[in-house]
């Protein structure tokens, strides 16, 4: 019965010394994980502005977990109007207390190019940026 009751005693310190860290690598995850998600929708959004011929828009203002994806259905510079296709992303859903910022909405344009941002997304564990350079490139930092 000693033997039993220092076991549990000894696996008790081992929890309690692991539990911290778990935590912090769940943090960790989820903030990789969402910056996974934005560079992924922003490749996205590249492929279907060479693939439908049109500019494509992400939207990151207005809210710092959602982003828009719109494209210009009508060609006249007017994104997300006309037939346009509108896609509503929220981080938050996958990522609970992952929040970004972004320094401008990036276009993609139908050469693959783009006129770029860097969206930085943040949490408790710290930050990572998402960089759109002008050639379209899409990379997190």
């Amino acid at each position: 019965m000693i033997e039993l009751v220092v076991v549990l005693a000894i696996l008790g310190i081992m929890v309690a010394i692991a539990v911290p860290n778990f935590k912090q690598y769940m943090f960790q995850r989820r903030l990789n994980g969402a910056a996974r998600q934005i560079m992924s929708d922003l490749m996205s959004a590249r492929m279907k502005a060479i693939t439908l011929n049109r500019k494509v828009k992400v939207f990151f203002s207005g809210s710092n977990h959602q982003y828009t994806v719109c494209d210009d259905a009508n060609g006249d510079g007017t994104v997300g109007s006309g037939e346009g296709a509108v896609q509503v992303r929220d981080i938050q859903y996958d990522y609970p207390g992952v929040t970004y910022t972004a320094t401008a909405d990036p276009i993609f344009f139908v050469n693959g190019t783009a006129y770029g941002t860097t969206v930085t997304l943040a949490n408790t564990s710290g930050t990572k940026k998402v960089a759109v350079a002008t050639t379209g490139r899409v990379k997190i930092e």
